[in-house]
C-alpha cells in the first residue's frame, strides 16, 4: 500500500477528537444493562439519583442538583474533583443516592456501582485502597457487591490540601481535561495486543500542526476486522458522521477503546466481549483508498497514548 500524506487524512477526522469524548462521556454513565442506561439519560428528579450523568449544555451543578433533587453541597462533595466555574459538555457528574452520605470531616457513606474497586473509589476522593479496607473490615475488596454501602475515609488536610494545589497550578483547553482526574493507569493495563492482526501505523497518538490532539490511526487490508484489545462490555456500537461505524468498549480500571471509520459492525451494544473478539469490519476511504481504522484509548474518559498499553 502506497503511503498518502497524512495531511489528507484531517477532513475526515479534524473532529474525531471531540466527537469520542462526547461518545465516551455519554455512555460512560451508563451501567451494566439497558435499564441502567435510561435511569443515567432521565432528567426526572429522583430516577437519575445514584447515577452517574453528564452535562449539558447551560447547565450548572446548581440546576443538576434541582433535577437531580439533592442538596448542591452533596453533589458538590461526591465531585470533589469538579470545577462549578468550568462545566463542560458532556463531563461526567456523580449525583449520590439517597443512601450516601458526605459529612465535610468524612467517613463518605458511600455506594458500590457496576465496576467499583477500592482503587478507583480511593482515586476519586483522594484517598487510599489501604484506608477504604481499614475502613470496611469486614468487606474484602474481591467481594464487593453492586449497592453495597462502604465507609470512605477521606485524606489527610494537609494531602488534599496538595493535590489540590497541584491540580490548580496546570491548566489545558480541551474538552476532556476538564473531566476529573481517573489517577493512574492500573499496572496490569498493559501488554494489550493490537485491534489488527495486520497493520501500519499511518498517525501516532499526538498533536496534529494545528496543536489539535489526533487519534491513532492504522492502514490495514481489505476485510480486516478490528479486534477488542481486552474484555469488557460494548457501550456503544453505531454509525456516527465523519467517523463512519463505531465501537466503544469500557474495561476494567475505568480504561475504554474506541474503534472508528469502520464499515460494518459485528457487535451489538450491552455484549460482553472478550479479548480478540472481532467488532467490525474496516472501511475504506475515497479520498485516501487505504482500509483505516481510527484507534484510540481512554482513562476516565481522558485520552491516553496507546503505546503505553498496546505491546
Amino acid at each position: 500500500m502506497a503511503q498518502r500524506p497524512v495531511a489528507e487524512q484531517g477532513r475526515l477526522t479534524r473532529l474525531a477528537p471531540l466527537v469520542i469524548a462526547l461518545l465516551l462521556a455519554g455512555c460512560a454513565g451508563q451501567g451494566a444493562s439497558p435499564a441502567s442506561s435510561q435511569r443515567s439519560a432521565s432528567v426526572a428528579g429522583s430516577s437519575i439519583a445514584g447515577d452517574w450523568i453528564s452535562v449539558q449544555r447551560g447547565d450548572t451543578l446548581g440546576s443538576i442538583a434541582r433535577r437531580a433533587g439533592v442538596p448542591l453541597l452533596r453533589l458538590q462533595r461526591f465531585n470533589p474533583g469538579v470545577d462549578a466555574r468550568h462545566l463542560a459538555v458532556g463531563q461526567r457528574l456523580l449525583v449520590p443516592s439517597h443512601q450516601e452520605r458526605a459529612p465535610s470531616g468524612g467517613p463518605y457513606r458511600y455506594q458500590i456501582r457496576p465496576g467499583d474497586t477500592y482503587s478507583a473509589v480511593a482515586r476519586r476522593f483522594g484517598t487510599t485502597a489501604q484506608r477504604i479496607q481499614s475502613a470496611n473490615p469486614g468487606v474484602r475488596a474481591t467481594d464487593l457487591k453492586v449497592g453495597q454501602v462502604i465507609q470512605v475515609p477521606l485524606a489527610s488536610r494537609s494531602v488534599a490540601s496538595r493535590s489540590s494545589s497541584s491540580s490548580s497550578g496546570t491548566s489545558s483547553p480541551s474538552r476532556s481535561a476538564s473531566l476529573p482526574d481517573p489517577g493512574p493507569v492500573a499496572s496490569n493495563a498493559r501488554g494489550w495486543p493490537w485491534p489488527l492482526d495486520d497493520y501500519r501505523v499511518v498517525r501516532r497518538y499526538g498533536k496534529d500542526s494545528r496543536g489539535s490532539l489526533q487519534p491513532m490511526l492504522l492502514a490495514t487490508d481489505e476485510g480486516a476486522r478490528a479486534k477488542a484489545v481486552a474484555d469488557g462490555q460494548v457501550r456503544f456500537a453505531d454509525g456516527m458522521r465523519q467517523l463512519g461505524q463505531v465501537v466503544i468498549v469500557h474495561h476494567a480500571d475505568n480504561l475504554q477503546s474506541v474503534y472508528a471509520l469502520c464499515d460494518d459492525l459485528l457487535v451489538k451494544q450491552g455484549e460482553q466481549v472478550s479479548r480478540g473478539t472481532p467488532l467490525c469490519v474496516v472501511g475504506k476511504h475515497a479520498s485516501t483508498g487505504r482500509h483505516d481504522l481510527l484507534f484510540d484509548m481512554r482513562h476516565g474518559g481522558k485520552p491516553i497514548d496507546p503505546d503505553t498499553i498496546l505491546r
